[in-house]
């Protein structure tokens, strides 16, 4: 006879089962900003201001998206990056896909700032924060919920909804200086708008390159 085997030990359930990459963007925020706040200039230095383009400084772009104007502007875009980054990811999670991930988020941040300069040419205000990039990321969601799994056209009925009610929050936010962290500061509802156009049109052909879509087709018997 055979003595039964003792019965194994449940397997623990990760606490945070998110891709590394969402993961790492949002832990990322609260310790770039740690250090902003013991710079002498608080950052601003760093920050996107449209007339520097004129001047041929471009590097706002991409450091404005390092800085925070508090720590609730800081919580408010971490926790976005997480939720919404985290089915993008694992879309995008096989072979050099991370890297377009990461692309997608850099350059909603990019395309959001000018985006705002278009809006606002010549403008010496400082512009900071992750939120276009961040909108990036709620736009390419917004094509993966109900999808399960893949991309839903862009004018999928679910699509146009969600976009419809994500803009309408984010101009009466803007226009009414509503969202959290703002402290009197003028909410770049622009930048949010143009970041979540790039990522809801970019999601497309970066699913169809290197995205990991499950194959629907019926199975011939």
């Amino acid at each position: 006879m055979q003595e039964p085997s003792p019965p194994s030990a449940p397997q623990r359930e990760k606490i945070l089962n998110a891709p590394f990459l969402p993961v790492l963007i949002a832990a990322s925020m609260p310790v770039l900003y740690w250090f902003q706040e013991r710079l002498p200039d608080q950052g601003l230095s760093m920050a996107f201001r449209v007339a520097d383009l004129a001047r041929g400084q471009w590097g706002g772009l991409f450091t404005s998206m390092l800085l925070h104007g508090g720590w609730a502007h800081v919580a408010m875009n971490a926790v976005g990056a997480l939720a919404f980054g985290a089915p993008v990811a694992r879309l995008l999670g096989k072979g050099l896909a991370p890297l377009a991930f990461v692309a997608l988020y850099i350059c909603s941040g990019v395309v959001a700032a000018l985006g705002y300069g278009l809006c606002h040419p010549g403008s010496e205000a400082p512009l900071v924060g992750a939120s276009g990039a961040v909108f990036g990321l709620i736009g390419a969601a917004t094509r993966l919920l109900g999808g399960h799994g893949r991309v839903l056209p862009l004018f999928h009925p679910g699509v146009v909804r969600a976009s419809i009610a994500w803009m309408a929050v984010n101009l009466i936010a803007g226009l009414a200086g509503l969202a959290p962290g703002a402290e009197g500061a003028r909410i770049a509802w622009e930048a949010h708008l143009f970041g979540f156009i790039f990522g809801i049109l970019a999601i497309g052909p970066l699913a169809h390159w290197f995205g990991s879509q499950p194959d629907l087709r019926p199975t011939e018997v």
